[in-house]
């Protein structure tokens, strides 16, 4: 409702989230880091790019991808047999994505395939909630980075968190700053739910993608969360 997304704009709610959100995302991450994130029921796997694989940038893959309107715009999904490389809302335009997309597999044989990824992405922002096959991620980030998403994919739907406890949760408290590049430089977004982290003051700003774009993302995971039975 227009109430609801108005509460989700203010500093207080973010904070009370946040509070609520510590005994679940406890709870959550002392269940091991090495499982399966799960988005409602939509269990999301990660696979790295072996040291050698991250050096060739892509030399040898193929990547199709495609441009879809989304519930939160218009976006590109970008998928290789090993999973899906990217997802990428569009800010200004289409052309910037696909530069960049070429940028971070300089080496990869792109192809547009529509009908491949709208089927994947249907299947990524489904209405129907009851359980389906994972999702496959194929990811290209170094060690670090790896860590803080793995950590991101723990925080369970409908939960806020902050950069200071996913730095806790990963056991670098003192990589604050380390953690917030890590979280800016996600390669799929919303799977990998960066959206999720704000800061401890309850600011919702410093999302790559918009910050209404994450309140909205917020506010329709809260919805489908209250929803479920």
């Amino acid at each position: 409702s227009p109430k609801r997304f108005l509460q989700f704009l203010t500093k207080e709610h973010a904070k009370q989230l946040l509070a609520q959100s510590h005994s679940v995302l406890d709870a959550s991450f002392e269940s091991g880091m090495s499982g399966p994130g799960r988005l409602h029921d939509l269990f999301v796997q990660c696979e790295a790019v072996t040291p050698g694989e991250y050096k060739q940038h892509g030399a040898g893959i193929d990547i199709q991808y495609g441009f879809h309107p989304s519930p939160f715009g218009e976006c590109l999904l970008a998928v290789s047999d090993r999973g899906i490389t990217n997802l990428m809302f569009v800010r200004e335009t289409s052309k910037n994505l696909l530069d960049e997309l070429q940028h971070r597999w300089k080496h990869a044989n792109l192809v547009q395939n529509q009908s491949k990824t709208g089927e994947m992405l249907q299947h990524i922002f489904r209405d129907d909630q009851t359980p389906q096959a994972p999702l496959h991620l194929y990811l290209k980030g170094t060690n670090f980075q790896m860590k803080v998403w793995e950590a991101l994919l723990r925080i369970p739907s409908g939960q806020v968190i902050s950069y200071e406890a996913i730095a806790t949760a990963i056991n670098q408290p003192t990589a604050v700053r380390a953690v917030a590049s890590a979280v800016g430089k996600n390669p799929v977004a919303y799977l990998i739910p960066c959206h999720r982290v704000i800061r401890k003051s309850g600011a919702f700003n410093e999302y790559r993608w918009g910050s209404a774009r994450k309140k909205a993302m917020l506010l329709w995971e809260d919805s489908r969360v209250t929803a479920t039975p």
